[in-house]
């Protein structure tokens, strides 16, 4: 870690100080420099607006300058407080002096780069260079949520914003809800020392039963204007339920203060969402939702880093309780049954007793297996009850959950989230899927990933095809985005083309609106009001988040709006190339999951493989072979899966028997139930095809998989070349009504892919960049995250 920190620092610092060595009077040439080309700017976009040329994206690009030339001022004024903000994140700490005195002319350097970008856009656009469509902005007061999409004038829409937005500020200033910034209304992060947060929380209930009005106001006091969202947000409980229940805090999770199986809990949560249900009912900061839950975690092992946070130190009577209830009902009230699998001897079910955290030497045992699926379960069961509460008194209420990536695409299942389950249950797929831009800052951070890739895409990647095939027909919300940075990595000078590229990615994937992370700048261009002074509250992320990330970049802020407003002009062919069919599915058992230490990991590595082939991939479980439309795809790859129920097993008999194609990577594959007991069944061919291949490689289960739907492959052949031998290039290819193909490429490796596009028929082809209206070889290059948008006839 101590090399690439090093390597990672030299090149940012080094640019910083260049930057800082600049006199009084190179300080004035350089802002003079940017206001000079804001001029500039500001003439070319009045000859644009004579010849009726859009210049929505200049006025962005201008906005920026303009506040990030304030904000540099003010960094230049508060050397000691931005000093100060450098210092709270172990990573810059030690070089925090030298890199306060090197912002302010860093970021004008970066306003005069974003002005010189948008100069020569719009005079190429003058000179007929180029010709860009329109931008279709998001309508902040009327967008509608829709079948599988948000609607804004009559196209479909990405609403885009920052999550914990500058806090203390009113919502009706334009300074911070605007078309730049995003105009999102919603109730988000507030974390103060008593822990009194922001928006719906447990302090809105008194003890005597009635409601605090003036915290109350906070929700009924957001202006009825505009689109938004609303956070159950359940850190804290009042001290006057922890004098009656003094156990409401055991067995509590990083972000859910208090015990979610406590009766008092529940009831004070009830009455909370019951209240603000009725109070907020038909309101437009609802229109996208109720946020059930931030991040939610109850991770159960020993030896975990929740630990530390008080996450899961143990469990209440009722959590014990309601094991013991949920255990008796799962062996038919036969103790016995239970005792010969345990390997145990409770007199009965109401004896029965379990040490949590649970020592991870059980997985694999049927002790492990049953305490990891209740833990599921009763997570599922609080969040049904908050839903049912919701929809008791506002029956039409969107919901969602932000769920944490990690607790999917990584291997540990000791956490209490069964994300199928749960996405079943809300009405939309909420998340907060993430993205590493850069290796990580941290040194138990695995960066292996940036040898072969640009950026780490694989995590939010496989979390959205997995809810997506779960949800396919739900808007799919990801309300804290951490693409720009967080606390695994930042990089002081973010590459452009990686914000245009994970966006753009994310987006096509299934985003349908997202919430970044963050903007922290108040408009006079100081920290919010929770990062001034001496930091005192309790948040593991917050109180770094400020050093290297967006609010000290100008290019990287402008470029979340510039591409957010191409991906919104462009929002229905994005939603044409959503569209297409998952023909070829990994099959996803959560029995596998809880059972086999590296499960994740493997089915990650069959993901990756096929991901870059040309066709969007998709997961199936029992239930989505149970519930969904079993022809939307025809061939399931089993890939080491050895745990799986009895019901996972019929599942995938039932789709053999309906015509379907399962490829088994071993004979091992399903051979053992949920507690490693053999299974004497054997899957049969039916009516479908059953592939059962000798412990197949990747390589070997890859190929065999793209053979079955070979004649599935679009039309269009995309041929990429990036001198490696793993590819790098994303296509994704949807035939139009008018018969031309839409083709979407992306890059996310470092080099440059050269490019060939041909039809399978060998017909003779024009192509178009839709970006800029100009033609296109059909051999060309596709640079380190470029993002193309083509058309071809």
């Amino acid at each position: 870690m101590d090399i690439l920190k090093s390597n990672f620092l030299n090149l940012t610092i080094g640019m910083f100080l260049v930057a800082s060595m600049w006199s009084c009077e190179s300080e004035k040439t350089l802002e003079q420099d940017a206001l000079s080309k804001i001029e500039t700017l500001e003439g070319l976009m009045d000859k644009a607006k004579a010849k009726s040329i859009d210049v929505t994206r200049e006025e962005t690009t201008l906005w920026f300058a303009n506040e990030f030339l304030k904000f540099a001022k003010w960094d230049e004024n508060n050397q000691e407080a931005v000093t100060k903000t450098f210092g709270y994140e172990r990573f810059y700490a030690e070089d925090k002096d030298s890199l306060a005195k090197a912002l302010p002319d860093f970021e004008r350097e970066k306003v005069i780069q974003i002005l010189e970008k948008s100069i020569a856009d719009l005079i190429k656009e003058l000179n007929g260079e180029i010709k860009r469509r329109p931008v279709h902005k998001v309508d902040w007061q009327n967008a509608k949520t829709s079948d599988n999409m948000i609607v804004s004038n009559g196209k479909p829409s990405f609403p885009y914003d920052y999550f914990s937005k500058t806090v203390g500020q009113p919502l009706t200033n334009t300074q911070i809800y605007n078309d730049h910034l995003g105009a999102l209304y919603h109730g988000g992060e507030n974390l103060y020392p008593v822990d009194h947060d922001r928006a719906i929380n447990s302090f809105l209930l008194k003890e005597d039963g009635t409601f605090d009005e003036e915290l109350m106001k906070e929700l009924t006091e957001i202006p009825d204007t505009n689109i938004g969202f609303l956070y159950y947000w359940s850190m804290g409980i009042p001290e006057w339920v922890e004098k009656q229940e003094p156990e409401i805090r055991k067995g509590r999770s990083l972000f859910t203060g208090f015990d979610i199986d406590n009766p008092v809990a529940r009831d004070l949560w009830g009455k909370i969402i019951r209240k603000t249900g009725e109070l907020t009912k038909g309101k437009k900061v609802t229109e996208l939702g109720f946020v059930f839950a931030n991040e939610p975690h109850w991770y159960s092992e020993k030896g975990h880093w929740t630990y530390r946070y008080k996450e899961m130190n143990g469990i209440s009577k009722y959590t014990l309780n309601n094991f013991r209830s949920w255990l008796k009902e799962k062996y038919n009230n036969n103790i016995t049954a239970l005792n010969a699998n345990w390997d145990t001897s409770f007199a009965n079910f109401n004896s029965i007793e379990i040490e949590v955290p649970i020592d991870s030497a059980l997985q694999g045992q049927p002790v492990w297996f049953d305490w990891c699926r209740y833990n599921m379960h009763r997570s599922t069961s609080w969040f049904k009850f908050m839903q049912d509460e919701l929809h008791a008194v506002n029956p039409d209420a969107d919901t969602h959950i932000k769920l944490f990536p990690r607790t999917f695409y990584e291997d540990s299942r000791s956490h209490g989230m069964d994300f199928e389950a749960l996405t079943e249950l809300t009405t939309m797929i909420g998340h907060d899927a993430k993205a590493l831009g850069s290796p990580s800052i941290r040194p138990h951070i695995n960066s292996d990933w940036h040898k072969n890739y640009a950026y780490k895409w694989d995590g939010m990647a496989i979390l959205h095809d997995f809810l997506e095939s779960v949800g396919p027909n739900k808007i799919n919300i990801n309300s804290e985005s951490h693409f720009l940075s967080s606390g695994m990595w930042r990089d002081l000078d973010t590459r452009t083309s990686y914000v245009r590229n994970v966006y753009w990615l994310a987006t096509l994937m299934g985003m349908d609106a997202n919430m970044g992370w963050f903007w922290a700048r108040d408009p006079d261009g100081s920290p919010e009001d929770r990062l001034e002074g001496d930091l005192d509250f309790f948040d593991p992320g917050l109180g770094g988040a400020f050093a290297g990330s967006n609010n000290m970049q100008p290019h990287v802020s402008n470029e979340v709006t510039q591409v957010m407003y191409d991906l919104n002009s462009f929002s229905e062919e994005i939603i044409e190339l959503r569209k297409q069919p998952r023909p070829l599915r990994l099959f996803y058992s959560e029995t596998s999951a809880i059972n086999t230490p590296n499960y994740m990991t493997q089915t990650g590595k069959l993901y990756k493989s096929l991901f870059f082939e040309g066709l969007p991939l998709g997961f199936v479980t029992k239930n989505i072979i149970e519930k969904q439309d079993n022809n939307t795809w025809n061939t399931v790859m089993v890939y080491k899966t050895k745990f799986v129920t009895d019901a996972e097993f019929n599942a995938l008999q039932q789709f053999l028997n309906q015509g379907g194609t399962v490829i088994l990577d071993a004979k091992e594959s399903i051979s053992m139930n949920e507690y490693g007991k053999k299974r004497s069944q054997k899957l049969a061919a039916e009516n479908g095809k059953l592939i059962v291949l000798e412990n197949a490689s990747l390589s070997e289960i890859k190929e065999i998989g793209l053979a079955e739907v070979s004649n599935l492959m679009p039309d269009v052949i995309v041929e990429s070349d990036n001198g490696q031998d793993f590819k790098t290039t994303i296509s994704r290819v949807v035939k139009q009504k008018d018969g031309s193909y839409l083709v979407n490429l992306l890059n996310v490796g470092h080099n440059t892919a050269k490019i060939k596009v041909s039809l399978k028929s060998g017909a003779p082809i024009s192509i178009k960049n839709l970006m800029t209206s100009n033609p296109v070889e059909s051999e060309f290059n596709l640079a380190s995250e470029e993002v193309l948008l083509l058309e071809i006839k």
